[in-house]
């Protein structure tokens, strides 16, 4: 095996030492040189998920790299070619810096993956992956959370698994808001412009050379979208952009905010996103075998799908119908009724009338496709529904919402019972090398098999983690606590300032929460369902875990509502306002602007991830996932992904997986299971200690997590069964029993 080959197959993750050193030459020591390494580096978030790439660029700025978002072409902006040459000659960096070069060049070129062994009919008919958002790391604020950070994970891990697959999605210039809490903790929000020319972008361009814009007609007028090219490792990530001249003032806005304005934007939106996106891949002369769409978001990608298999093949609109939905793939992530787009028939003709009498039918016909009952006038179109009935490949994104997804569309099939209605389940996972500590990294290198890391979905690489010595995970474990606090005090001392506090409350900032004290984690959006206040259901025993003096707890939350969740920001202001309590000081915060970065912090450093959603109404979840990499253990309402993952050895349950027909009585029972489960189990279990000052059982519980659930939630594993059951049938390989609709 060459050494590229060798180093494709480690999807380049394993340490950057394990390769030879270079021999220098006087070209690749020129400043110019190396500031065009350290560029083309940049360009390609490949880098994100490296942490000895990360590093380097950390190393030679720390404090701007902080400032700056972890944005390496913004840092790259302050240096000159000669400042780059003397500070990479101050720290020794010259070979690091070739080295990665080189491993990304190699990465790049590689030809044995995954996918070349058992995907091969896609080389030529390639996967088009739409979704409204990607979180791929924090320096690009397209996402908004874990819709997008499933979204980013998907695409990383496609890459690294060699699928040839091409990424659809917006460009957002003020992406998602900054918050800001007031003084009275209430939710601000602060919309910033993102500067192109510091974001890995370059125009795409037609076979041709020429820039590509791309016009999505309405009744209303056209609307028109530059594209944008970014590079993901191999992956090619495509993104719409509507602020261009030609476009109305309204137009111009459309790809401002990421869920922002109103129905009329949302539609809108979705056009540009699908109709657009799938003629900005045509004028590319990608010609795709399978159309993914992640959520319905997108679900108007299938309608010009047809037409152009209409208009390039002569078909009729039935059969390209057929055609289209054999090669399209449909995930759903939503099990509340609420949270599917739907829009009225007027909407629908002003932006879809152009497409439909291109496709050659009625008004009615078109609703149809979008309506659980075809002619039932009085419902609204729905994505979901469109995306449903255009697809033959349709998932949930774990086994309780596979269950949860048939019955709330089983009305599609009226002919089925709801065990066969055809939308099956593949569990969601987390791209590890993204959310895999440096330092567990390292301990997992000693440890496990040489290349674990291109064997990570197997079982038995993780079980060496029972090889791991105690108190040396542990220690690791206690080195990434510290790290989470010493991160969330620095945040809260900058909250704290920026709303004009006094100096003595700056300083009681710099000073919160203590390593040695059971730290949980409470992360993510601020809906309701998710019952961030359950905490609050009985604060007489909330106060006393608080507060023992012998085994207390700590808690850090973060996240965000949505500018128009009232009732979610009145949540956020309660929690956060819990630091006036004398008996909650120091020991409960809440940290702002909740991102991958704060995420990243939190996952890889706390005891427990808590998780209490209302059941079932968490369709998967993955931040717990990614707790589980690190060393943390969940403790979490039989839901989602934890309702399959959850075996008695290796976490903790929140009640027994039982709902009451009364959200009320639901609500106060996973409330006192809650306390019980604290006060019983996770408390006792951290705090009993060993001669050594090691809780041998907590950490036996760590094992039996890293062992059962790492290899199992992993995003490879996911992409893995989306190739094997859904993109290879779909582009005309090998047939499944899943997928036969």
């Amino acid at each position: 095996m060459s050494q590229a080959e060798d180093l494709e197959l480690h999807d380049a993750t394993t340490p950057l030492t394990a390769a030879p050193k270079p021999t220098l030459t006087l070209d690749e020591l020129s400043p110019q040189t190396l500031y065009a390494k350290c560029s083309a580096l940049a360009r390609n978030l490949w880098w994100s998920w490296h942490p000895e790439v990360t590093n380097l660029f950390r190393e030679l700025d720390p404090v701007r790299w902080r400032q700056l978002d972890h944005n390496p072409i913004a840092l790259l902006a302050e240096f000159t070619p000669e400042r780059l040459e003397a500070r990479a000659a101050e720290l020794v960096l010259y070979s690091r810096i070739n080295q990665a070069h080189r491993r990304l060049k190699e990465y790049l070129a590689g030809k044995s993956t995954w996918s070349s062994i058992n995907a091969g009919v896609l080389g030529s008919k390639p996967v088009v992956y739409f979704s409204a958002e990607f979180g791929i790391h924090e320096s690009v604020p397209i996402y908004s959370g874990g819709l997008g950070v499933l979204a980013g994970d998907h695409v990383k891990s496609a890459s690294g698994l060699g699928i040839p697959l091409i990424a659809v999605g917006l460009f957002y210039n003020q992406g998602y808001f900054r918050q800001q809490l007031d003084i009275d903790g209430y939710q601000h929000e602060e919309y910033l412009d993102s500067r192109v020319d510091l974001l890995p972008l370059e125009p795409a361009v037609d076979p041709e050379g020429q820039p590509i814009v791309v016009s999505v007609d309405t009744r209303s007028g056209p609307i028109q979208a530059k594209v944008w090219r970014m590079a993901v490792g191999r992956v090619k990530l495509y993104l719409l952009d509507c602020d261009i001249d030609g476009n109305k003032p309204e137009d111009r806005e459309l790809t401002s905010r990421l869920y922002g304005g109103d129905t009329r934007t949302r539609i809108r939106q979705e056009m540009v996103l699908g109709v657009g996106g799938v003629k900005a891949i045509r004028a590319m002369g990608i010609v795709p075998g399978v159309y993914h769409l992640n959520e319905g978001h997108s679900a108007f990608a299938t309608l010009e799908a047809v037409r152009g298999r209409m208009e390039r093949d002569g078909y009729s609109f039935d059969e390209s119908v057929r055609k289209v939905a054999r090669q399209t793939v449909f995930t759903t992530h939503t099990p509340v009724p609420a949270g599917h787009d739907r829009f009225d028939g007027g909407l629908i003709e002003e932006h879809l009338g152009p497409t439909r009498d291109a496709l050659g039918i009625s008004h009615e016909q078109l609703m149809a496709m979008g309506r659980v009952e075809p002619h039932n006038h009085d419902e609204p179109f729905c994505m979901t529904v469109l995306g449903l009935k255009l697809s033959r490949r349709a998932n949930a994104v774990s086994a309780l919402h596979g269950h949860v997804s048939r019955r709330m569309w089983s009305s599609l099939w009226p002919s089925r019972v709801e065990e066969e209605v055809p939308i099956g389940h593949i569990t969601n996972g987390v791209h590890v090398p993204s959310w895999l500590s440096w330092q567990m990294l390292q301990l997992y290198d000693r440890i496990f098999p040489a290349g674990w890391i291109r064997r990570m979905g197997e079982p038995d690489v993780w079980q060496k983690i029972y090889e791991v010595d105690p108190g040396e995970l542990w220690e690791t474990h206690y080195a990434l606590k510290n790290l989470l606090l010493q991160f969330v005090r620095r945040r809260l001392a900058r909250q704290c300032r920026r709303r004009g506090e006094c100096d003595e409350a700056v300083e009681t900032a710099r000073s919160v929460l203590d390593p040695n004290v059971l730290t949980i984690g409470f992360a993510r959006r601020f809906a309701t369902y998710k019952r961030a206040a359950l905490f609050l259901s009985e604060i007489d025993r909330l106060h006393a875990l608080v507060s023992d003096p012998d085994r207390p707890i700590q808690i850090i939350f973060a996240g965000k509502a949505h500018p128009a969740d009232e009732p979610g920001k009145s949540l956020i202001r309660k929690i956060a306002n819990l630091r006036h309590d004398p008996q909650m000081a120091g020991r409960i915060v809440f940290v702002e602007d909740y991102d991958i970065n704060v995420c990243r912090h939190l996952i890889q450093g706390v005891d427990v991830w808590l998780n209490n959603p209302r059941r079932p109404l968490e369709a998967s979840g993955t931040s717990g996932q990614k707790v589980v990499l690190n060393g943390g253990l969940n403790c979490s309402i039989l839901d989602g992904w934890w309702a399959e993952a959850f075996d008695g050895r290796n976490g903790f349950a929140i009640g027994r997986g039982e709902t009451h027909a009364q959200d009320e009585i639901t609500d106060q029972r996973d409330g006192e299971a809650l306390f019980r489960v604290l006060e019983t189990e996770v408390v006792p279990r951290f705090y009993d200690r060993d001669a050594d000052g090691l809780p041998r059982e907590w950490i036996t519980m760590m094992m039996n997590s890293i062992s059962s659930l790492a290899w199992r939630f992993s995003a490879h594993r996911m992409v893995m069964d989306y190739a094997r059951t859904c993109y290879v049938p779909a582009a005309g390989g090998v047939s499944c029993d899943m997928t036969n609709r």
